[in-house]
């Protein structure tokens, strides 16, 4: 199997080239600015047609996971012009590239797709994104289901793994650092999400690849919780001190952009599709712990 996975070096990418090696794909690790170092580097800019084309063309790729995206919510609201580069017109060159080589195209989005304001929203709930982010998600999930291939939509919820990634910490590590250098951090209790396990959802993509599952799935952790509860559980699962972390509402932060209140997701369609289930936040902590442990 010829696999391309778009950004590569990032969190998600990076697990799932891994995982594809270890299983003997042909893997090809798609990057922009941080190089991958998992499967075969190739330089890929998704804003640029011309090297879209001429990554496909040396690949001929069978399967896509196109995972390249521009996440940072606050940049998003704040510089729109790029958002939209990047998540839309982005993805418009990877799917017209995947329809010229008739590659099944896994194509991962977002919950922030919905509003907040119901939570364990299922696969076939309408979205109304609160933020120019989920705009754009949305936006590029509507290119990749008007177009002409075999497609996956993934949807997972605050991606979290056991390494750095593309120059970003992730929440969980982000917790673990603090409460390893004994500093406070206040969480907020009122956000509501379906933390993801990079790599559980790696697992998942790679088996709707094998499967040729099309559709669209909820592909996210099977725990609704609120961040400070899922900080709490980080720390006790890795023998810290909780009391560090204080409540906090997002009436406190100071943020940019909106950030809807519930999007924990209902993972029921994927737990019955997949062998690989969706995993309950106590199996996926365990399985943090275990990763970080190894690497230590």
């Amino acid at each position: 199997m010829r696999l391309l996975i778009t950004g590569g070096s990032g969190l998600l990418g990076s697990k799932i080239t891994t995982l594809a090696i270890e299983k003997g794909y042909d893997a090809h690790s798609g990057y922009n600015k941080h190089k991958a170092i998992h499967g075969t580097p190739i330089k890929l800019d998704i804003c640029n047609i011309q090297e879209v084309n001429k990554a496909f063309e040396k690949i001929k790729p069978q399967a896509v996971v196109h995972a390249a995206a521009l996440t940072n919510v606050d940049k998003c609201e704040e510089d729109t012009e790029l958002a939209r580069k990047v998540n839309i017109e982005g993805t418009r060159n990877i799917v017209e590239s995947s329809e010229r080589h008739n590659a099944f195209l896994v194509h991962v989005s977002t919950d922030y797709i919905f509003s907040g304001e119901e939570g364990m929203y299922k696969e076939t709930d309408e979205a109304n994104p609160i933020n120019y982010y989920g705009l754009t998600k949305l936006e590029a999930e509507k290119i990749v289901t008007a177009s002409t291939i075999n497609w996956c939509i993934a949807r997972p919820s605050v991606i979290y793994g056991s390494t750095p990634a593309a120059g970003k910490i992730n929440f969980a590590l982000w917790v673990l650092t603090k409460l390893r250098k004994k500093e406070p951090m206040k969480i907020i209790t009122d956000q509501w999400v379906s933390p993801t396990l990079n790599t559980n959802l790696a697992q998942m993509i790679l088996e709707t690849i094998e499967k040729k599952l099309t559709g669209v799935y909820n592909l996210s952790g099977a725990t609704p919780i609120n961040r400070y509860k899922f900080a709490t559980l980080i720390a006790e699962r890795f023998l810290l001190d909780e009391t560090l972390i204080s409540p906090s509402t997002s009436r406190e932060m100071n943020w940019l952009a909106k950030r809807p209140l519930n999007t924990s997701l209902n993972v029921e369609k994927a737990s019955k599709k997949l062998n690989n289930n969706p995993l309950k936040i106590d199996e996926a902590l365990n399985k943090l712990y275990e990763e970080i442990t190894i690497i230590s």
